[in-house]
C-alpha cells in the first residue's frame, strides 16, 4: 500500500469522526431534557427530593411481629409464599432449590438445613430462627445478613410479612400457636385517653 492510499484511509476516518462529533454538538443544542416533577415509576424505598432527583427514604424497619401475628391469616400467607416458590419449597421432605427447603424453619438453627450450602455470612449469623429474626430478615435479607446469597428484596408490607410468617409457622411437625390478641387493660385505656 502506497502513502496515497494510506492518506485516503486516514482522511476518511478523520472525516467520519468530525461528522460524529458535529452531530453530537448539534443534537445537544437541539434537544434539551426536561426533568419530571415526580417519577413515573414508583420504586419502594425511593422518593424524589425537591430538586427532582431520587433520594432514598429513611429506613423505618419492620413493625414488631407479635401484634401482627395475632391478626395474621394463614391462607393469605400461603398466597404470599408463592413469591418464594421459585427458590424454595416448604413441604416436608421437599427438595432444596436455589434456596433451602423451609419446612420447620421457625425455631430451627440458622444455616443448618441438611444438603444445602449456605453463604459464609449466613453461617456466621448463628442462633435459631426466632419470629423477630424472621420478621427482620424477610423485611430486608441483605440488611439482616450482609453478603447473603438470597437476592430477594424483601417484603415491606407488614401484614403480608406477618401472614407469611404465620403460614411458615404452621409448616412444621410441631407448629407454634399464633399469639392471641390481647385486650388493653382499663388502666392502659385511661392513660391513652385525653
Amino acid at each position: 500500500m502506497d502513502s496515497f492510499e494510506f492518506n485516503k484511509i486516514a482522511a476518511a476516518i478523520l472525516i467520519a469522526l468530525l461528522v460524529i462529533k458535529g452531530a453530537d454538538l448539534i443534537s445537544n443544542h437541539l434537544i434539551e431534557p426536561h426533568m419530571l416533577k415526580e417519577n413515573v415509576y414508583k420504586i419502594a424505598g425511593v422518593s424524589a427530593s425537591s430538586s427532582g432527583t431520587p433520594t432514598e427514604v429513611a429506613k423505618k424497619g419492620p413493625a414488631p411481629i407479635e401484634p401482627l401475628l395475632a391478626a395474621a391469616n394463614v391462607q393469605q400467607g400461603e398466597a404470599v409464599f408463592k413469591k418464594c416458590t421459585s427458590c424454595h419449597t416448604i413441604e416436608k421432605g421437599g427438595p432444596n432449590r436455589i434456596g433451602p427447603n423451609l419446612y420447620g424453619i421457625v425455631g430451627a438453627h440458622k444455616a443448618k438445613h441438611p444438603g444445602y450450602t449456605y453463604s459464609s455470612s449466613m453461617e456466621g449469623k448463628g442462633g435459631d430462627w426466632s419470629l423477630d429474626d424472621l420478621n427482620v430478615y424477610l423485611y430486608s435479607p441483605r440488611d439482616f445478613v450482609p453478603g447473603t446469597k438470597m437476592s430477594f428484596a424483601g417484603i415491606k408490607d407488614d401484614k403480608e410479612r406477618a401472614d407469611l410468617i404465620a403460614y411458615m409457622m404452621k409448616q412444621s411437625d410441631s407448629p407454634m400457636p399464633l399469639p392471641e390478641v390481647k385486650e388493653a387493660a382499663p388502666e392502659e385505656l385511661k392513660k391513652e385517653g385525653p
